[in-house]
């Protein structure tokens, strides 16, 4: 009987090892997952804000200083603004390229290779003692950031985890919003009778996000563990496809840089005009195939982001720092609020239809135009009417349209989405630069309000063209609809 007892008591042990076996290695590759979300987000949360960080220009708040430093006279003060104003083209110039190696390559490698270059552009700032070196060091970082941002976003949809995506467009929607606000405010115009401060802050304002970046990289691979790689292999047709966009527009922002310095404002606006209709082709002709086509219009949708967010928030933010007292820039909260409501908005999106959610997005960037008009950049209070819906709307919206794209949908309508924050950066400074040539303005105050002016009439322009992005994707979306269920009929 006793041996009997310890035989069954060393089979029950044995039974329960085998379970507890049996059991672990499922606990260890849940806790494998989550670290690999952890790993995703922290390079969302701090890879995408560092890239699109690149793109406002400060410079104009430290002008004085430069001109001193640097001997430069009016004309020279204008080639300072010119130069560092190239981070813009080179980033979306570095997208395509950008995207096309991410699918290529191990993404971390280029997200790394990215970070390596933007990061270096950064270290160089203090050390630029010229216009030439200025203008090198914001193409540097521009190429940078044009390189992180298709990497970080296929680093995000290898997870498969919709929330993670979801993260990712509410944090780009949101920064999109927010960028100029912090620029400015940390190179804001010096106040009367302080310090002159060191022009070149205004050539890196952010540093220490890219070294948090720079950190979840480097913790990437140790947090992905075991992951396995969740894309299928890109074809050579979807990286085609991801090169298409490169030519025109390298040919637009050649043209943006050189109307920038020598056109009329009358001049410069047309160019952005047709850009507009020039990228909805783009986004139509690239939707009609397979590996670059999105059943919610993701490439008409990043052009909605990138010509309502940025440079709506971005002329805002500097009429209400022109409101406030020199040495503070502009009041952080409502331009907060707008990117949290993106981020909300993004994630909300998970939990709806994805093709409902997107035109809600779409509706409510809209209203959100004309509200701007009501807004008065003294009172920061009353920009929140226009701001909050214009974030939340943008996050829902994007994270909607990425939400059952393919990986060269999604990184097709990245690479378009950056020219159209050129294109409405381009037409709002030109019709504030027609008010100011319209106005002759003598005081401060006369420029604050010819400068106004000129902002409002780009909500008008923008509101227009928010309607006609907001119909162009419904229609492709409905067509993409009708094309996959005649396939399936077939």
């Amino acid at each position: 009987m006793s041996t009997s007892a310890a035989s069954s008591s060393a089979i029950s042990g044995s039974s329960a090892s085998a379970a507890g076996a049996a059991e672990r290695p499922g606990t260890g590759e849940a806790a494998g997952r989550r670290l690999a979300a952890l790993g995703a987000l922290l390079l969302t949360g701090t890879a995408v804000p560092t890239a699109v960080l690149t793109v406002p220009d400060a410079a104009v708040n430290v002008v004085p200083a430069a001109a001193d430093a640097l001997g430069l006279g009016d004309s020279g003060a204008a080639g300072l603004l010119r130069a560092t104003g190239l981070s813009l083209p080179a980033l979306l110039l570095a997208v395509p390229p950008g995207a096309a190696a991410a699918r290529r390559f191990p993404a971390w490698t280029v997200l790394a290779a990215g970070l390596a270059l933007l990061l270096a552009g950064l270290g160089a700032a203090r050390l630029a003692d010229s216009v030439a070196l200025a203008g090198t060091v914001r193409v540097v970082q521009g190429a940078g950031a044009g390189i992180v941002l298709p990497a970080s976003l296929v680093l995000v949809r290898e997870r498969g985890d919709r929330a993670l995506t979801a993260a990712w467009a509410g944090v780009l929607a949101g920064m999109l919003v927010l960028a100029v606000p912090l620029a400015l405010r940390a190179v804001p115009p010096p106040a009367a009778g302080a310090d002159t401060p060191d022009w070149r802050a205004a050539l890196a304002p952010c540093p220490w996000l890219a070294v948090a970046a720079a950190g979840a990289a480097l913790a990437r691979p140790l947090l992905r563990g075991r992951a396995p790689w969740a894309l299928p292999a890109a074809r050579r047709s979807e990286r085609g496809q991801l090169l298409l966009p490169l030519l025109p527009v390298a040919g637009f922002a050649f043209l943006a840089v050189v109307a920038a310095g020598a056109w009329s404002p009358g001049a410069r606006l047309l160019v952005a005009g047709l850009a507009v209709p020039a990228l909805i082709g783009l986004a139509v002709t690239g939707g009609r195939d397979a590996p670059a086509g999105s059943p919610h219009g993701c490439a008409l949708v990043m052009i909605a982001v990138g010509l309502l967010t940025y440079p709506v928030a971005g002329p805002l933010a500097g009429l209400a720092a022109t409101a406030h007292a020199r040495g503070a820039g502009p009041p952080l909260l409502p331009f907060a609020v707008a990117a949290a409501a993106a981020v909300a908005g993004a994630l909300a999106a998970t939990r709806a239809p994805a093709r409902g959610t997107v035109r809600t997005g779409l509706v409510l960037m809209v209203p959100a135009l004309p509200l701007g008009l009501t807004a008065d950049p003294g009172d920061p209070w009353t920009l929140l009417a226009p701001l909050a819906p214009l974030g939340a709307g943008a996050g829902l919206a994007l994270a909607a349209s990425l939400r059952d794209a393919e990986p060269g949908a999604a990184l097709f309508g990245l690479t378009l989405c950056f020219p159209a924050v050129l294109t409405g950066q381009l037409a709002v400074l030109s019709l504030q630069a027609a008010r100011l040539r319209r106005a002759r303005p003598v005081t401060e105050a006369q420029q604050v309000h010819a400068l106004l002016a000129g902002f409002q009439s780009w909500l008008v322009v923008a509101g227009m063209v928010a309607v006609l992005l907001a119909a162009a994707a419904a229609a492709l979306g409905a067509g993409r609809r009708n094309a996959t269920s005649g396939a399936r009929a077939g």
